[in-house]
């Protein structure tokens, strides 16, 4: 039984991601399943999804800072987070599951619900866009 929820989380993620771009490929054709209306990623929407205070006190920026090239600090632990954008942290959106783990964790605590394939596409194309 875990084994097939492991299996169904992970299904649209590459299996040996080694570039942040390879989740997009796979929030992409997410999106295109979820909303026929899907008509790309945009780092400028990603910025300010970012940057916005949506339904509580917080926003990805409350604890990655404004600028995630930049170390951050968690708002209630006050525990170091390192950069965000993968300029700065070659470590960032490597991995499937560390990276289905924090949209899940941390859009449930900023938008108090899970991110949609567009939200968490625009984020990562704001964040790869940094540092270039």
């Amino acid at each position: 039984m875990r084994k097939l929820l492991f299996l169904t989380l992970f299904a649209g993620l590459p299996a040996h991601a080694e570039q942040p771009t390879d989740f997009l490929d796979s929030f992409a054709a997410e999106a295109r399943q979820t909303d026929p209306a899907y008509a790309g990623f945009d780092a400028k929407r990603g910025e300010r999804f970012f940057g916005a205070r949506h339904q509580g006190d917080w926003s990805c920026s409350s604890c990655h800072t404004a600028n995630p090239v930049q170390a951050g600090r968690h708002q209630v632990t006050g525990k170091t987070i390192a950069p965000l954008a993968p300029s700065a942290n070659p470590e960032r959106f490597t991995r499937p599951e560390k990276v289905e783990k924090w949209f899940r964790r941390n859009c449930k605590d900023v938008l108090k619900r899970a991110c949609t394939p567009q939200e968490k596409g625009d984020v990562l194309t704001y964040l790869i866009s940094l540092g270039r």
